[in-house]
């Protein structure tokens, strides 16, 4: 960390004729009118930011610095910024971003306009897929990519382990907020409507008759919903759907899908849940054992007799985020937190060419048919799809709880799987004010290989987000996938 005292006034002696390093500042925030400022200036005058073409929310600027510690700051639309993504430190000028020259200037490259087909609205465009914006120097470069250790990596899980262990599921739970659930008895298409409607994708079944809640409904159903009935006639009709509820479809899906022992038997796996003591180290056990995305947590009193009480639904994303807040500021310690994920043993990459056990990611054309999505999903069992142009640049993601945006004006029952392509069924969901799957307005989650551990874990850590594509700087190449469950199984050993 940075001290204060570099707040430098006055150009150091001996640098009036040092050579000038080009430096991009980035503001990748929005705004309408953006400044930077800094210790280069003197404080003393704004200087101005223009867009990025293609990306209207990244503002840039160039400025000629001498080499040696800066500080500066952005004044977005008339309120003192500064990027929280950067180093920083409290100064004189309240809290400042920082950075490091070399006396050696490294060339700028250039910023390539994200030109590619398709809307890109909702992509998070990571800056520094675009730019370098601060030259580090040789010492930190070092130390940022030094080999990992098996020692440093089993020291890195016991933390976790422990830390997992000692907190248990109450500490998921959110000071306010609802959860939805499901009646068995209601229909499909109703429920269909709810989960659109409300905009989730997973909810827990209630059923009146037994007392106690019995499953989950989640976008995976309708998607085996839609394709089973796409089998038996030319559309899907609101009568179809109206005819089947929740508890016939899962006594037909244990039919259909059924797993069986080794006697031959039908397996019918009953309702995983989790209780509010259980520590967190079992949720994600459990979790990731059942190959689920939630598990509801249940506190239920039998001694009483009441009903038992849903509190919420624990995720491997919200067990990540109580991870990502504990150990924060604890890249001293743990120094594989800032290790580059290219580096860690970690997600599944496109394979090297002449590789013969490299197995190819699944990606898809947005020419492809909602049909091929659907199955894809099912058959690969993730929970989206990669959408690439022809160079295999990411264009968009197609998710599971993308299906429901056909529930909008009845989609279900006028369209044909195999005739609606991926990019019309994106279009119809960006039309809805669904907001699954739109984080913060941001559908692509993105990092580059040279992203540090812990900026992929706390991507990962946001709602809804349960896979990290991996893309080329500039081109948007995809080269790899990390997921929720790839994150897991390396903190877990």
């Amino acid at each position: 960390m940075f001290s204060s005292g570099i707040d430098s006034q006055q150009e150091p002696s001996g640098l009036a004729g040092a050579m000038l390093v080009p430096t991009r500042f980035v503001w990748p925030y929005g705004g309408k009118r953006v400044f930077v400022t800094g210790s280069f200036t003197r404080w003393s005058e704004h200087l101005p930011m223009s867009a990025v073409e293609g990306c209207p929310t990244v503002f840039q600027a160039i400025c000629s610095l001498t080499p040696g510690f800066h500080q500066y700051k952005f004044y977005v639309d008339g309120e003192w910024r500064h990027d929280e993504q950067q180093p920083f430190v409290t100064g004189n000028y309240g809290i400042v971003n920082t950075l490091f020259l070399t006396r050696e200037p490294d060339p700028i490259p250039a910023i390539l306009s994200p030109g590619t087909p398709g809307n890109r609205r909702n992509m998070d465009v990571d800056i520094e897929a675009f730019q370098h914006v601060v030259t580090l120097s040789d010492g930190a470069m070092q130390e940022a990519t030094h080999r990992i250790s098996e020692t440093d990596i089993q020291i890195f899980r016991r933390r976790i382990s422990l830390f997992l262990s000692m907190h248990t599921a109450y500490d998921l739970l959110p000071e306010l907020g609802k959860v939805i659930a499901l009646d068995v008895n209601l229909p499909v298409k109703q429920a269909f409507h709810i989960l659109y409607e409300q905009g989730i994708p997973v909810a827990p079944l209630w059923d009146s008759y037994k007392g106690r809640f019995v499953g989950v409904l989640s976008a995976l159903d309708f998607i085996l919903i839609l394709r089973e009935l796409g089998n038996h006639g030319s559309n899907l009709t609101e009568e179809e759907l109206e005819k089947h509820t929740i508890s016939a479809w899962k006594e037909g899906k244990q039919q259909l899908y059924r797993q069986r022992d080794g006697h031959g038997r039908p397996c019918q796996r009953g309702l995983i849940h989790a209780c509010p003591y259980d520590a967190l180290k079992d949720v994600a056990l459990k979790i990731l054992q059942n190959e689920v995305a939630t598990v509801p947590i249940i506190h239920a009193s039998p001694q009483d007799g009441t009903f038992p009480q849903l509190l919420h639904l624990a995720s491997l994303s919200g067990i990540l985020k109580c991870i990502c807040r504990h150990f924060r500021h604890s890249s001293s310690s743990l120094p594989i937190l800032q290790q580059p994920v290219c580096k860690i043993p970690l997600g599944t990459w496109v394979p090297k060419i002449g590789d013969p056990n490299g197995c190819p990611l699944a990606m898809l054309r947005p020419t492809a048919s909602l049909s091929s999505a659907l199955s894809l999903l099912v058959e690969a069992r993730v929970s989206s799809i990669p959408i690439v142009d022809d160079n295999d640049s990411l264009l968009d993601t197609y998710s599971r709880s993308d299906i429901t945006a056909l529930a909008k004006d009845r989609a279900y029952a006028l369209i044909r799987l195999d005739e609606m392509s991926i990019h019309q069924a994106l279009q119809l969901g960006q039309d809805t004010n669904f907001p699954y799957g739109f984080f913060n307005g941001k559908r692509c989650q993105m990092c580059l290989r040279s992203d540090s551990l812990q900026k992929v874990m706390e991507r990962l850590a946001n709602p809804g987000v349960r896979r990290i594509i991996i893309v080329e700087a500039g081109s948007k190449h995809v080269e790899g996938i990390i997921s929720l469950s790839d994150v897991f199984r390396f903190l877990l050993g």
